[in-house]
């Protein structure tokens, strides 16, 4: 595991790769954000940035997804996989929010975990994107690097991931430091073939320092 030294150095060498730590996802409003999360399952940011502009577009409102009918936002979906599921959690998403919410998104981790398809990955990015709260979002790249990294004992599980990261990684950094870990994952850090000799985390990285040692 890195010492709190290394975690600043990995910290600001990351601030320093990539500035911008934005989330790729397309939204203007809130629940745009919440549900295009809930399409990113199983498929590409790229992918569902594609498909939310006609979705967006044909429910305009939270109230007009409550009223939607789950087969018709389907077909907007399609193409990011799993549709029938997505569309069944962002309709009665949609209902809840507006029914015991008042048409607000919660900012509470227990409050955004009781909406359908919403879990811990998800509540995690709309706590720190939307409200600047913590937000120790473990996705694929996220679980891969720092385990790669040293940050993490090597887990794939995202429970236990985010709780050793929010032993380590500060609350203010957290949800800036995640979306850094997907830029890197997918410029740097790949799943397949890491491009470790061109690294800048290379010479602190448990994974980069074997494959140099290695070379």
């Amino acid at each position: 595991m890195k010492t709190k030294k290394e975690i600043t150095s990995i910290i600001d060498t990351l601030k320093d790769l990539y500035p911008d730590a934005e989330c790729s996802l397309d939204y203007q409003k809130d629940y745009e954000l919440l549900f295009s999360v809930r399409l990113a399952a199983q498929c590409t940011d790229a992918r569902v940035n594609l498909v939310t502009p006609a979705l967006f577009a044909r429910y305009p409102t939270l109230e007009d997804f409550a009223r939607a009918d789950v087969d018709e936002v389907g077909e907007y979906v399609h193409s990011t996989g799993f549709w029938r599921a997505k569309a069944r959690d962002m309709v009665a998403a949609a209902q809840m929010l507006v029914n015991e919410y008042g048409g607000k998104v919660p900012d509470t981790m227990e409050d955004l975990l009781r909406l359908p398809g919403v879990g811990r990955k998800t509540a995690n990015l709309i706590l720190g994107d939307i409200y600047g709260k913590e937000g120790y979002v473990c996705d694929t790249h996220c679980i891969r690097i720092t385990g790669r990294l040293g940050i993490t004992d090597g887990s794939k599980d995202p429970v236990k991931v985010e709780m050793q990261l929010r032993q380590c990684i500060p609350p203010e950094e957290s949800n800036n430091f995640c979306h850094r870990m997907v830029l890197h994952g997918r410029a740097v850090c790949m799943a397949r073939s890491p491009q470790c000799s061109g690294c800048a985390l290379a010479n602190i990285c448990t994974y980069g320092r074997s494959a140099q040692e290695n070379d």
